[in-house]
């Protein structure tokens, strides 16, 4: 083997030869100035001055230092522009300026309304509140430039009637990808059908009246699960997500995973006949044959509270999705507003000179439309008034109904689906002339708009049809709330999230705003019931302060007990007033000396 040589201690150690130092190129954006040929490129460096070494003074060794004293920079007068990188100047220097009524959609707050006797505490936390509202909305509104879909709708050439353009014509001028969310599913063996479509809209329930359960991405036509309950089916709904699927059978209620396995069996909701699931409070409301509308929290499995109606069969279920409040429809013609915090309907509503057949209530919580015996269909403002806007008398009246996200309202007649159009959102559709009609191979047993998709799912007794209907829904959607394209892991953790974001069923009611106000009438109501209670009003009179003292007598402990002295001094003179004046009611309530005596005296004593 070869050996290497070690150096030696004696021998010295061969350094490196210097290398020459790389001139540093000049970049783009640096400034070219006429400099020495031998200056480096880089900036100007400082030269070290050499301190010098001064002859210490006899007797004055330790000379304290002078305290180093920060001095502000100076501010320049002529302050250039800011430059970017590549030396241009930004002609639109500072944020993007944004319209104040593209702003105002999303405030929250109304600053008209200002307490006006508050403390200053409370008056720094509300203009806290205000001003990050007030970015929170800019920031809103700068990002929704961002929003690449817009909302669509369906316009005839030439002052043509949309109501005659048939499906089979859309699907031909549509993309190929809107072409397919269209199809017929021909299920006439289990049917009639009922639908429902996931929060998301990307998952699709299907529920036989013959036992007949299946669960399915409609999307991309994968299905998740086919059962057959061997029982009859009369409603089918999605919980807080495509997890878990409530089946309203013949007897009782039943909980299904998305593997169709049963969960769950609540023998307590009986004969159900229609379901809603409120998606905020994680409630699960139902109307029996019995009368009953019961309320059940599926994150912990039990029943909130169960409401007699008091109207003979329930057949006719709605939720208001702006309040959480549900709309039952009665054979007397009257809806009636319900709350689980409540045993009493908020509000009844005469609505048809018949039975109610049909209710749906827009996104808004504003417009409620209702079909009833007497072939009418009626639009109703709930904005306080619940004064009719608008009917029109139907050839054989509408048996279903639904709003989408826009606005839109659909009616199921018999084996024809008519659409009304509105204005715009926040406007009532208008009944004079049909947006789109479509007939069907059988007769319309549910009706749903799909959540951020221009599609309609009718169940019928021939199947399942999926219809498009342009301007629909909403085009953009949030990706932290309703992500259709979610993993299994984000799903998992959106629950977590809602879970600890639930809202009580007890703050269910007709106006939300009114959780976020002063409720003065209990508030006086309390002063007054204290007042009575002590026998005086400790709050019309300002508290007592101690002067402060000398020589320690001001600490905190003697400052409180002076305090208390002064109020047991006030308590016991309020108490002896009172005292006082009782007597004086008595005697004047006492009866007169000459008063003839009745048989009941004797009992006195």
């Amino acid at each position: 083997m070869e050996t290497v040589l070690k150096p030696s201690r004696d021998v010295p150690r061969q350094r490196d030869k210097p290398q020459a130092k790389k001139k540093r190129p000049r970049r783009y954006w640096e400034k070219t100035a006429p400099t020495a040929p031998a200056a480096s490129p880089g900036p100007p460096r400082r030269n070290k001055r050499k301190r010098k070494l001064l002859p210490q003074k006899p007797g004055n060794t330790h000379t304290p230092k002078k305290p180093r004293v920060l001095k502000k920079p100076r501010e320049r007068r002529n302050p250039e522009p800011q430059r970017s990188l590549s030396g241009a100047q930004d002609p639109f220097p500072g944020p993007a300026p944004v319209p104040a009524e593209v702003a105002q959609k999303f405030r929250r707050i109304d600053k008209s309304k200002k307490l006006p006797h508050s403390k200053s505490k409370t008056r720094s936390r509300l203009a806290a509140a205000e001003a990050e509202e007030e970015e929170v909305s800019v920031k809103a509104a700068r990002a929704e430039l961002l929003l690449a879909e817009e909302p669509g709708y369906l316009e005839g050439e030439d002052g043509e009637d949309t109501a005659k353009i048939l499906q089979a014509d859309i699907v031909e001028a549509v993309d190929i990808a809107s072409a397919a969310k269209h199809f017929d599913l021909n299920l006439r063996q289990f049917g009639p059908y009922r639908l429902s479509y996931s929060q998301t809209g990307r998952h699709l329930a299907l529920g036989g009246r013959r036992g007949h359960v299946a669960a399915l991405d409609w999307v991309t036509k994968r299905l998740l699960c086919e059962i057959n309950v061997m029982e009859a089916v009369r409603d089918i709904r999605f919980l807080h997500s495509e997890a878990l699927l409530a089946v309203a059978q013949n007897r009782w209620l039943h909980i299904y995973d998305n593997q169709g396995i049963e969960l769950h069996c609540v023998r307590r909701c009986d004969r159900v006949t229609r379901l809603e699931f409120l998606p905020f409070h994680f409630l699960l409301a139902t109307a029996s044959e019995t009368g009953f509308l019961t309320y059940l929290d599926v994150s912990v499995g039990k029943i909130v509270t169960a409401l007699n109606a008091r109207a003979g069969r329930l057949n006719v279920l709605a939720q208001n999705p702006y309040n959480a409040v549900i709309h039952l429809g009665q054979s007397n013609g009257i809806v009636s507003l319900w709350s689980p915090a409540m045993k009493e309907p908020l509000a009844k509503i005469l609505c048809h000179r018949g039975g109610v057949r049909a209710v749906a209530v827009d996104s808004t919580g504003t417009y409620m439309a209702t079909s009833g015996l007497d072939h009418q269909l009626k639009i109703f403002d709930l904005r306080g008034t619940f004064q009719p806007l608008s009917a029109r008398t139907l050839p054989q009246g509408a048996g279903h109904l639904a709003f989408s996200q826009r606005g839109l309202l659909a009616a199921g007649m018999g084996d024809v689906v008519n659409t009304w159009m509105g204005q715009g959102k926040a406007s009532p559709p208008s009944l004079e002339k049909p947006y789109l009609t479509h007939r069907l191979s059988g007769h319309v047993h549910g009706l749903q708009f799909c959540p951020f998709e221009d599609v309609l799912g009718v169940g019928h007794s021939g199947g399942v049809t999926s219809m498009l209907v342009p301007g629909a829904a909403e085009p953009n959607f949030d990706g932290l709330e309703s992500n259709p394209y979610r993993s299994r892991k984000q799903r998992q953790e959106w629950e977590v999230k809602a879970l600890l974001d639930k809202v009580p069923a007890e703050l269910i009611c007709l106006d939300p705003r009114a959780l976020a106000e002063v409720d003065v009438i209990s508030l006086e109501q309390a002063k007054k019931e204290r007042i009575e209670r002590l026998g005086y009003d400790p709050e019309s009179k300002a508290p007592f302060q101690p002067k402060p003292k000398q020589k320690g007598r001001s600490s905190t402990a003697s400052l409180v007990k002076r305090k208390r002295k002064v109020m047991d001094e006030e308590h016991r003179d309020k108490v002896r007033q009172s005292l006082e004046q009782q007597p004086q009611k008595q005697d004047k309530a006492a009866k007169p000396v000459g008063a003839r005596l009745s048989a009941l005296d004797r009992f006195v004593h």
